[in-house]
C-alpha cells in the first residue's frame, strides 16, 4: 500500500477456523498485515474481533482443533509452510510474544530467573554463568530493581506490573526482531499501564525492534503506534497511518469507535455507544459484517461485501460508505 523498505513480516489472507462441537468458527477471515523494520503496528477492535488469534496464528501457537490458511512471510519465507524445527527456531529467537495475562503465562513453580534462562538455553550459546548474567541484565533492562536478587523470586512474589516486566524480559532474551504484544497492559492500573507502554516504546526505539501491539484502547494506539489496522468480526476493515485514520476514518466501524471514546472539550458530553453486538462467527456472514449495527447502512451493505481498497496515501478501507464519510468531513 505504500513505498519504502520491504516488510520483514507480511501476512496474506490469513484465516483461522476452529472445529467445535457446535460447528466451525471462522475466528480470522482473510487478514492482511505487514510490518517493517522498527515499525509499531496497532491492531485494534472489540473483544472477539480476532486480534489475539491473529497473533497466535502468525507463529502457529494454536490449539489442535485450529486450521490455518494463507501465508505468513517472515523475511520472505512462509512460516505456515515451515518445518517444526524451523518454526521452533523462529519463535522466541526472531519473533517473540508477550501474552495477555502474565499470571497464567508464567509457570508458578519456577523462579523468574529459571524461566528467563529457559529461553536463553533454547536460543543462545551462553554457558550457565553467562545465562545468569544475561538474565540479571534483562530484569534490569525492564526496570526491576535489585535484579540479581529478584531472579530467585517466584511469579506470586511479584506485583502485576513486575510480572508483566518479567514477561517482557523473557520475550527479549534472544533479542528478537519482532515483538507480538497481546494487550500487555490488561488488568494493570493506569499508572503501571503507562509505565509498561513507555518501556515497550523505548525498547523498540533502542533495540530497533518492530512490534504488533494488540489493544482495544485507541488512546494507547494514538500515543505509541506508527500505523493501525482495525479488526471487526475476524477481518481487517481499515488500515493506515495513525494520524490519517484518527483524523479521517473511512470505515463506519472506525468512525463509530472514535465517537464512542471520551474526548476533551465541553464537560458532561454524552458518549455515543455502538448499538447491538458483533455477528456470530459460527454462522455465514453476508455482505458487510458491521451492517446490522451501522448508522450509515445501505441496501448493498447487507448482501455484498465491500472491497478493501485504497482511500488515501497508505490508507485503505472496506466500506461502502467510505465516500460519504469523506464528504461529511469535508462539510464539517
Amino acid at each position: 500500500m505504500s513505498g519504502g523498505p520491504d516488510p520483514i513480516l507480511a501476512v496474506e489472507r490469513l484465516a483461522v477456523t476452529f472445529d467445535t462441537p457446535r460447528g466451525s468458527v471462522r475466528a480470522v477471515d482473510g487478514v492482511d498485515l505487514s510490518v517493517r523494520e522498527g515499525e509499531i503496528l496497532g491492531l485494534v477492535g472489540e473483544s472477539g474481533s480476532g486480534k489475539s488469534v491473529t497473533l497466535r496464528g502468525i507463529v502457529r501457537l494454536l490449539r489442535a482443533n485450529a486450521a490455518v490458511a494463507g501465508r505468513v512471510l517472515w523475511k520472505g519465507a512462509d512460516l505456515l509452510a515451515a518445518s517444526p524445527e524451523r518454526l521452533q527456531a523462529v519463535r522466541g529467537r526472531e519473533i517473540a510474544m508477550i501474552f495477555q495475562e502474565p499470571m497464567t503465562a508464567l509457570n508458578p513453580v519456577l523462579s523468574i530467573g529459571t524461566q528467563i534462562e529457559e529461553s536463553l538455553v533454547a536460543h543462545t550459546t551462553l554457558d550457565d554463568a553467562g545465562r545468569k548474567r544475561r538474565a540479571a541484565e534483562l530484569l534490569d533492562l525492564v526496570g526491576i530493581a535489585s535484579a540479581k536478587v529478584r531472579l530467585a523470586a517466584y511469579p506470586h512474589e511479584f506485583s502485576g506490573g513486575m510480572r508483566q516486566r518479567a514477561m517482557i524480559a523473557i520475550a527479549l532474551a534472544a533479542q528478537p526482531r519482532l515483538l507480538l504484544a497481546d494487550e500487555p497492559t490488561t488488568a494493570l492500573d493506569v499508572t503501571i499501564q503507562d509505565q509498561i507502554l513507555k518501556l515497550l516504546l523505548g525498547l523498540c526505539q533502542d533495540l530497533g525492534m518492530a512490534m504488533i501491539l494488540v489493544t482495544h484502547d485507541l488512546g494507547v494506539v494514538a500515543e505509541t503506534c506508527d500505523r493501525v489496522s482495525v479488526m471487526y468480526a475476524g477481518r481487517v476493515v481499515e488500515s493506515g497511518p495513525v494520524e490519517a485514520l484518527f483524523r479521517h476514518p473511512r470505515h463506519a466501524y472506525t468512525h463509530a469507535l472514535l465517537r464512542s471514546m471520551p474526548h476533551g472539550g465541553a464537560a458532561r458530553q454524552p458518549l455515543v455507544p455502538i448499538p447491538g453486538q458483533p455477528p456470530r462467527l459460527d454462522r455465514p456472514v453476508e455482505g458487510c459484517p458491521f451492517a446490522p449495527r451501522c448508522q450509515l447502512v445501505e441496501d448493498r451493505c447487507r448482501t455484498v461485501a465491500p472491497p478493501f481498497e485504497p482511500v488515501g496515501p497508505a490508507h485503505a478501507a472496506a466500506c461502502w460508505a467510505s465516500d460519504r464519510l469523506a464528504m461529511a468531513e469535508g462539510t464539517a
